[in-house]
């Protein structure tokens, strides 16, 4: 993967709020069309540094760009090339769904229709309820569907599928491997480790604002079994989701 075309490059990041060091030399690069992975305790500077990459937060210094674009210097265009996901405050709650869309696609100036958004994210019988009416899990696959109204180059998942059941977690899961076939890169934090190995094709690690690890899961993992790890239980073929999956169905629910 080594030869791929670097879509977002980091240099000695630093962040500083007073005395408080968020974010301490951290770099690395996101291949294109790649899903990666920014994982390690709250804070530990994951946010920060997703946020400053989104143009959202300054930086204290160091160097980011997005697609060859310096942040200092192409915010705006910056902006017009990615999607990031809201959190839940982010929307208004009595508006539904396709008035939702719309309201985006227009501070976006973006022409979209908002049944063919919905129905990339399998929320098209939706159209007409109003966000607050929705499960957890529709709300999740509805803040990534706001992520795509610009057709966007990358987008941003901050924890996409916390608190969600198996079900909802492994649909999102399907949801966010389409996005990436399609084209987009894909930029995600999870506290979920399984989760992470299963959809991304590299993570990086980060502890007190550094990368201790940036490689694919399997390297990781093979690296750690190889320095004499072992597990205290028995690994089986299946675990415990597999189970839920397999009993309950994996169809959507609402």
């Amino acid at each position: 993967m080594t030869d791929r075309k670097a879509i977002i490059s980091v240099s000695n990041l630093v962040k500083h709020y007073d005395d408080f060091k968020a974010v301490q030399g951290l770099s690395f690069e996101v291949y294109e069309n790649e899903i990666f992975g920014l994982l390690g305790p709250n804070g530990a500077g994951k946010t920060t540094t997703l946020e400053i990459i989104e143009t959202l937060r300054s930086k204290t210094s160091g160097e980011v760009t997005v697609d060859g674009l310096n942040i200092d210097t192409n915010a705006s265009a910056i902006k017009q090339i990615i999607g990031v996901q809201l959190q839940a405050a982010g929307y208004y709650p009595n508006l539904n769904l396709v008035e939702l869309l719309e309201l985006f696609a227009g501070l976006y100036g973006a022409n979209i229709s908002p049944m063919e958004m919905l129905a990339k994210v399998n929320l098209q019988e939706k159209a007409k309820a109003k966000y607050k009416e929705l499960s957890g899990g529709q709300k999740q696959r509805f803040s990534i569907a706001t992520t795509l109204i610009n057709s966007p180059k990358i987008i941003f998942l901050d924890e996409p599928t916390t608190g969600l059941d198996p079900q909802a977690r492994r649909n999102l899961w399907d949801l966010i491997s389409e996005i990436r076939n399609s084209g987009t890169t894909v930029v995600l934090t999870t506290h979920y480790m399984d989760e992470a190995e299963q959809l991304c094709d590299r993570v990086a690690f980060v502890e007190a604002g550094k990368i201790i690890a940036l490689d694919t899961p399997d390297k990781l993992i093979d690296n750690l079994i190889a320095s004499g790890f072992e597990r205290k239980k028995e690994v089986k073929a299946a675990n415990l989701e597999d189970v839920f999956i397999s009993l309950t169905g994996k169809e959507w629910r609402e």
